[in-house]
């Protein structure tokens, strides 16, 4: 895949963790160890596995990172709906961050269902 910085899920992956960052600044302070790191690790996981899969060398490799990557955006919209559901997240800010986690797991997804429809490569090599 190459450079992950031009994949579109990269990117949007990229500004949902900068809009975790920026709602959970106003989480209670006895959440800063708890839910509010959970959403910042949860969502850093997305953007960083999408990134660390475009760097691996096979389609079926780069398929593992993705799947990873979904299943930390699953995880963060969990933790969202938590958010919210205690009061930390108004509904406004919520229904933004989770429309993006949910815009981000279909295009993970079906970037997974193009790999698996290409023919498996070799390893490729970079120049």
């Amino acid at each position: 895949m190459g450079n992950y910085r031009q994949l579109k899920v990269w990117g949007k992956a990229h500004a949902l963790a900068l809009g975790v960052y920026r709602t959970t600044r106003i989480f209670p302070s006895e959440e800063k160890y708890g839910l509010a790191a959970q959403l910042r690790r949860a969502s850093i996981s997305v953007v960083s596995n999408i990134a660390e899969g475009a760097g691996r060398q096979s389609d079926r490799e780069q398929m593992r990172f993705l799947r990873i990557a979904r299943g930390s955006v699953h995880e963060l919209e969990c933790q969202l709906q938590l958010s919210k559901d205690l009061g930390y997240i108004r509904s406004g800010m919520w229904s933004k961050l989770d429309g993006q986690a949910q815009e981000i797991s279909k295009m993970i997804n079906g970037l997974i269902a193009s790999l698996m429809q290409r023919p498996e490569r070799s390893p490729r090599r970079d120049s």
